[in-house]
C-alpha cells in the first residue's frame, strides 16, 4: 500500500475534522499566551487522547503543535513578548513594524509564511522522511556537540551593536545550564543544596521570566495610559501580492531550513528560526533594515518555526525518536494507543502513517484559515491600556510559569530572571543569545564528553567524520562572514571629507 491507494474516508470523518479545528483554535489560544506554547498545550491535551481514536488524537496534538507556532509570533508581534521560545527572533522586526503602526500587515507577513512553512514541512515530511531519516540515524556525538555550536555562532553574529556582550551572555547561558545533575555522573553541580534545581533551571519559567517579565518591568517604566495598537483596522491580517513576493525567497529559504532543522534531534524551532532570520540578514541587500520592521525578518523565522513541525515528526514516526519537546509528548499519545512508532508502523499501519501525512497538510489549510479570522480578536485584547493590560499580562505569565511543574519555586524563577533580564536589556545584553546557549547548554556538554570519551580524550574526533567536517566548515564560514563583514564596515569612510585624507 502507498499513499496513492489511502482510503480517505478514513481521514475525512466529522471526528477527525472537528479535534482538527479544535486542536488548532486552541494551539493559537497557547501560542499567543506567553509562557504556554507547543509543549505545555500539548500535554495539557494528552488525556483527551484516551477516548479517542488514534488518527483523531495524533491529528489534534499535531494542529496544537502547529497553531501554536505560528500563535507564539501575535503576542511577540503586538507587546514584543514571545509566545513560544521559537517566536523570539519574530519579535525583533515584527514588534518594530507593530510599533510603526502596522501590526496587521507584521502579523499578515507572520501567518503567511507559518503557513507555507507547514505545507513545505508536510511536503518534506511526505517525500523525505526515510531518506533523510536515515542520514540522522548516523550522526554522532562530535555531530551533535558541533551542531549546538553552530547554533551558538549563528546567534552570536545577529548582535550589530556589541558582540562581546552577545559572546559575555552565551557563556552565562552555558553556565546556567550546567547547574543540576551531572547526566552522565549523577553528580549535582551548583544547586546549593536545592531539590528543585537537581533537574536544573526550568526552561518555560525561565523564558516567561526572561520575556514576559522583563516586558513587564519595561513597561512600567513607560507611560502606563500607553496603547501598543491604536487603530483596530491596522490589526488585519492582510497583505498584497507584491508584498509577498518581497518574502517569497526567504519564506521558501527558511522554510528548507526549518523542515531539515527539525529532522535533526536537539535542534527544534528556536535554533532553526535563528539560522533562518541569521540567513535572511546574511542574503539581504539592506540588511542594516533588520531589527527596524523588515518584513523578510518576520517571514524568515515564521516560516522555519512551523516547517520544523513536519521536520521533526520524519524521525518520530519512521525511528520512534521525538525530534523536539513537542513530538516527545505526541510520541505518548501513540503509546497510549499501544502503536510504536519506527520502521515497522509503515508496515503494521500503513494507513495510519499516510493518514497523518495527509493529515498533517490539513491542518496547515485550517491554520492559515482559522488564523486569518481569529488572529485580530486575540490582537485586539493587547489594544487595551497598559494600566489595564499589565496585570493580565502578569497573571497569565506567573500561571504559565506555574502550570509547568505546579511549583511556586518556579514563579519565584520567573520574577528573578525578570529582573535579571530587565537590567540586561537596559546594558544592551542580548536575552536571545542567553536563551539559545542555555537551551543548547546540555547537548552540547553531554555531546562533547561522550565524544571525548569514545575516542579517549582525543579531538581527532571532531575533524576525522566527515559530517563534522562539513559542520566545521559552516561554523568557520560563519564566522569569517561576520569578521569580514565588521572589516569592510570599518574600512568604509564615515564622512565624505575622510576621503581626502592623505
Amino acid at each position: 500500500m502507498d499513499i496513492i491507494t489511502l482510503d480517505l474516508s478514513m481521514l475525512f470523518t466529522f471526528e477527525n475534522l472537528l479535534f482538527i479545528i479544535f486542536g488548532t483554535l486552541f494551539g493559537l489560544l497557547a501560542g499567543a499566551l506567553p509562557g504556554l506554547g507547543a509543549t505545555i498545550s500539548i500535554a495539557l491535551l494528552l488525556p483527551l487522547t484516551y477516548s479517542m481514536s488514534p488518527i483523531a488524537a495524533i491529528l489534534m496534538l499535531v494542529a496544537v503543535y502547529q497553531a501554536a507556532e505560528y500563535g507564539g509570533s501575535i503576542s511577540s508581534i503586538i507587546l514584543g513578548v514571545p509566545g513560544t521560545p521559537a517566536a523570539v527572533a519574530t519579535a525583533i522586526d515584527g514588534n518594530a513594524l507593530s510599533k510603526k503602526g502596522f501590526p496587521g500587515k507584521a502579523l499578515g507577513y507572520s501567518i503567511t509564511a507559518s503557513f507555507i512553512g507547514g505545507l513545505i514541512g508536510s511536503i518534506i515530511l511526505m517525500l523525505l522522511a526515510l531518506p533523510l531519516s536515515k542520514l540522522t540515524i548516523q550522526f554522532g556525538a562530535s555531530e551533535f556537540f558541533l551542531l549546538g555550536i553552530l547554533g551558538l555562532v549563528c546567534v552570536v553574529s545577529l548582535s550589530s551593536k556589541d558582540i562581546p556582550k552577545s559572546i559575555i551572555s552565551v557563556l552565562l547561558g552555558l553556565i546556567i545550564g550546567m547547574i543540576g545533575m551531572d547526566v552522565l555522573t549523577g553528580a549535582t553541580r551548583f544547586t546549593a543544596g536545592s531539590m528543585y534545581l537537581m533537574e536544573g533551571f526550568p526552561l518555560i519559567p525561565l523564558l516567561v521570566g526572561m520575556f514576559a517579565i522583563s516586558e513587564i518591568l519595561m513597561m512600567l517604566t513607560d507611560e502606563l495610559q500607553k496603547r501598543y495598537v491604536n487603530d483596530t483596522k491596522n490589526i488585519k491580517t492582510k497583505i498584497t501580492w507584491q508584498e509577498f513576493k518581497g518574502i517569497r525567497n526567504n519564506t521558501a529559504k527558511g522554510s528548507i531550513i526549518g523542515a531539515l532543522a527539525g529532522v535533526i534531534p536537539g535542534l527544534g524551532a528556536g535554533p532553526a528560526s535563528w539560522i533562518a532570520y541569521t540567513e535572511a540578514k546574511r542574503t539581504s541587500k539592506n540588511p542594516e533594515n533588520f531589527g527596524k520592521g523588515e518584513p523578510n525578518g518576520i517571514a524568515a523565522p515564521e516560516s522555519a518555526n512551523n516547517a520544523v513541525v513536519g521536520g521533526a515528526l520524519v524521525p518520530l514516526l519512521t525511528l520512534g525518536i521525538p525530534g523536539s519537546p513537542a513530538t516527545a509528548v505526541i510520541l505518548g499519545a501513540f503509546l497510549i494507543h499501544g502503536i510504536q512508532p519506527g520502521p515497522r508502523v509503515f508496515n503494521e499501519d500503513p494507513n495510519l502513517i499516510y493518514s497523518i501525512f495527509i493529515g498533517f497538510m490539513i491542518t496547515a489549510f485550517v491554520m492559515y484559515i482559522l488564523g486569518k479570522y481569529t488572529t485580530s480578536l486575540f490582537a485586539r485584547v493587547l489594544t487595551i491600556p497598559n494600566y489595564v493590560l499589565l496585570p493580565i499580562i502578569t497573571m497569565v505569565a506567573l500561571i504559565g510559569a506555574y502550570v509547568a511543574r505546579g511549583s511556586i519555586f518556579d514563579v519565584w524563577v520567573a520574577i528573578g530572571a525578570g529582573i535579571v533580564a530587565f537590567f540586561m536589556r537596559n546594558l544592551d545584553y542580548s536575552l536571545p543569545a542567553f536563551i539559545l546557549a542555555f537551551v543548547l547548554s546540555p547537548l552540547i556538554e553531554e555531546s562533547l564528553r561522550r565524544a571525548l570519551l569514545l575516542s579517549d580524550g582525543s579531538f581527532s574526533i571532531f575533524f576525522t567524520r566527515g559530517y563534522s567536517i562539513v559542520i566545521i566548515i559552516l561554523i568557520v564560514a560563519l564566522i569569517g562572514s561576520k569578521i569580514l563583514g565588521t572589516l569592510k564596515k570599518k574600512n568604509v569612510p564615515k564622512d565624505p571629507e575622510d576621503m581626502n585624507v592623505t
